[in-house]
């Protein structure tokens, strides 16, 4: 297997990286079928034997867990325990996993045809794949891979089938079982299917939290789920969901298991499969359902080049070391170990700061290439900039991403000219060179559209773009809003641009992974890498730019400014068109139509506004920050605004209000 070495600079000195093999140069170089039926013996934990799928479930519907649940339902409902059993069977039957070591194989099999054709390198860190081998044997594991495309589940159990690791069991949406046959097939490799919401229904919560504990606490597999809980259509990581990281930590909390072992895992993509029905359905397009016959259409992607994967497998983190002296595990030893209990606000702070820490760990080792930078640099320049001019900032964007820690696979020996041209060849679809000159496709459907339709398909193009610029973000959201906070700052005083730093934290919270607390932590990282960089200079107790920083805050400015234009056009709704009954399920469509009149009216040129995510994530920080708040008025749940705290927020974010505490407290 070939291997690549990618570097950071985190430090000052160089810092090296894990190398990487491409898995897929020997399947180019030997049999697809030999490969699939090769003997397949993977180490289990403390050396088990495989759990048969009738047994699992058999131990699941006699554990006293269980059991205490269907009596607890039984006296609530006033129905018999044997009918609230039944019940509890049916759903585990919908639910379990089938694993078959022969669907196992046709999958290796015909996901090996289907990667040599879309990728051109599926590259893995062996040595993570070391670590994992070691962990596994030793402790119950919990695979954690970040989540941008349906290939992430495939993906990951072919990688571990190709290292004769033991496969994971995968919690999969309850929508795939409308794959039919193909949703049959993924339960027989090791997915088992949730529903997408519980409500109050404590039967479902019991059944499939013991099933997921009995396969966690016998380390029958390891455990897979995703903890931004669905796909990032904006390839931004999502803010985690905590539900089922409750579940698999309540084991070692409670006792029943030594330790467990969370494994982070990034995995970046040089060009998503999905990227263009992504943007449409940010812009309101409804999401195709899952179907085998929707799968058989999209095989025309196979003729398409998506080029590199890229797949780093962390280092195993273990709750035991993680929760010594943040939680008290004595506590759980005053009731049976089967009766149920709400996490305490100890455990569930516990449990909340260590889902945003392996997000960040995610974030940290994912994979950018060399087209992420180059739309960073394309989305400030819409009218377009010269092919010379781009190679040459796109070198500058380089320095400063590896001076701010960025993991880049960057090709060694090959001239920037070429790597500038084989990125935009690889995303033609998006980009266009004519005369020597690099622009987005902002282009038009022929024959006669309206100027609605004009906007969307411009539109389209910007959001597909962002999906590759939203991939840095990580790396440049500090700096970026320090970056904002010393434009909009009062005066270059540290506490000032301090007070103005923290208030576009609370406000990009759910934008951004800004780990609850870590705000002046936050501060500090921003100010140390700016000052890294040569951008900035601290000087008793000022923050100032230098000559040198002005083009790097500049761009970071430019990085932030479509979100900042998005929240902003949300307060100017609120305030100026929103109605009194105007519901949750109505506010993304009025909000989507009022930015489309101003930019069609030439007030804005953000096409991000029109995202559903970004409009999501501005309503839940106002709703945050308490300048909109829900009311239900008879069977409908409505927003009430205080217009004043609405319009105070747009012009703090708009720097024509300095940031103090009182504006906050205000609010």
């Amino acid at each position: 297997m070939a291997s690549t070495t990618l570097y950071s600079q985190r430090d000052p000195m160089l810092k090296k990286r894990d190398d990487f093999e491409d898995i897929l140069e020997e399947r180019r170089n030997s049999s697809d079928l030999k490969y699939a039926v090769r003997c397949y013996a993977p180490v289990l934990y403390k050396g088990l034997t495989p759990c048969k799928a009738n047994m699992l479930k058999s131990m699941v519907l006699q554990s006293d867990h269980l059991r205490y649940v269907i009596n607890q339902v039984s006296q609530e409902s006033g129905e018999a325990p044997d009918i609230i059993h039944e019940e509890a069977s049916v759903i585990l039957e919908e639910m379990a996993h089938r694993l078959k070591i022969s669907t196992v194989r046709f999958f290796a099999f015909t996901l090996t045809k289907a990667f040599k054709t879309l990728f051109q390198h599926i590259c893995v860190n062996e040595e993570g794949i070391h670590r994992l081998q070691q962990a596994i044997q030793e402790h119950p594991v919990v695979l954690l891979p970040s989540h941008r495309s349906y290939m992430d589940f495939l993906l990951m159990s072919y990688i571990l089938y190709t290292y004769d690791l033991a496969l994971p069991v995968i919690a999969a949406g309850m929508d795939f079982m409308g794959m039919k046959f193909i949703g049959e097939m993924l339960r027989m490799s090791g997915a088992f299917f949730i529903r997408r919401s519980f409500g109050g229904d404590k039967l479902y919560w019991a059944v499939f939290s013991e099933y997921v504990k009995t396969m966690l606490r016998n380390g029958f597999a390891p455990i897979e789920f995703f903890l931004e809980g669905t796909r990032s259509r904006t390839c931004k990581s999502l803010t985690p969901k905590i539900g089922l990281l409750n579940i698999v930590m309540e084991p070692f909390f409670k006792g029943e298991v030594f330790d467990v072992h969370l494994v982070p895992i990034s995995i970046s993509y040089e060009r998503i499969l999905e990227e263009s029905l992504y943007a449409r359905e940010l812009l309101g397009v409804p999401k195709p359902k899952e179907s085998t016959s929707g799968l058989l259409k999209a095989r025309r992607i196979l003729s398409e080049n998506y080029g590199s994967i890229h797949v780093y497998f962390g280092q195993p983190v273990s709750i035991r070391s993680l929760a010594q002296d943040k939680v008290n595990r004595c506590k759980y030893n005053l009731v049976p170990r089967h009766i149920p209990r709400k996490p305490t606000k100890e455990t569930q702070s516990f449990v909340t700061d260590t889902a945003y820490r392996i997000v960040r760990l995610q974030e940290d080792s994912m994979v950018l290439k060399p087209w992420v930078l180059m739309a960073s640099i394309l989305l400030q320049n819409l009218e377009g900039l010269e092919l010379s001019l781009l190679t040459e900032q796109t070198l500058w964007l380089r320095g400063l991403a590896q001076s701010c820690g960025a993991f880049l696979d960057w090709p060694d020996h090959t001239p920037s000219a070429k790597v500038v041209s084989s990125s935009l060849a690889l995303h033609r679809g998006l980009v266009c060179v004519s005369g020597g000159r690099v622009s987005l496709v902002l282009g038009e459907p022929q024959g006669l559209v309206t100027p609605e339709e004009a906007l969307f398909n411009r539109a389209v193009s910007v959001l597909s773009c962002a999906s590759y610029r939203n991939q840095i973000l990580h790396v440049f959201i500090r700096p970026a809003i320090l970056a904002v906070a010393i434009h909009n700052a009062a005066s270059s005083k540290k506490d000032e641009v301090f007070n103005c730093f923290s208030f576009l934290c609370k406000m990009f919270s759910d934008e951004f992974i800004l780990c609850p607390g870590d705000t002046v932590q936050d501060f500090e990282e921003a100010c140390y890498l700016l000052v890294k960089s040569g951008s900035v200079q601290t000087l008793q107790q000022n923050i100032v730019v230098t000559d040198r920083g002005q083009s790097t805050l500049s761009f970071l400015n430019g990085l932030l400014e479509s979100f900042l234009q998005g929240y902003q056009v949300v307060c100017q709704y609120f305030c100026e068109e929103a109605c009194d009954s105007l519901t949750e399920k109505q506010y993304i469509p009025a909000v989507r139509s009022f930015a489309v009149k101003l930019i069609l009216a030439g007030n804005l040129r953000c096409y991000e506004v029109l995202s559903s995510d970004m409009q999501k994530n501005a309503l839940a920080a106002l709703l945050r920050l308490g300048a909109v708040s829900k009311v239900k008025v008879a069977d409908q749940v409505t927003l009430k605004v205080n217009k004043l705290a609405v319009n105070s927020l747009e012009d703090t974010l708009g720097g024509r209000l300095p940031t103090q505490k009182a504006v906050l407290a205000r609010l």
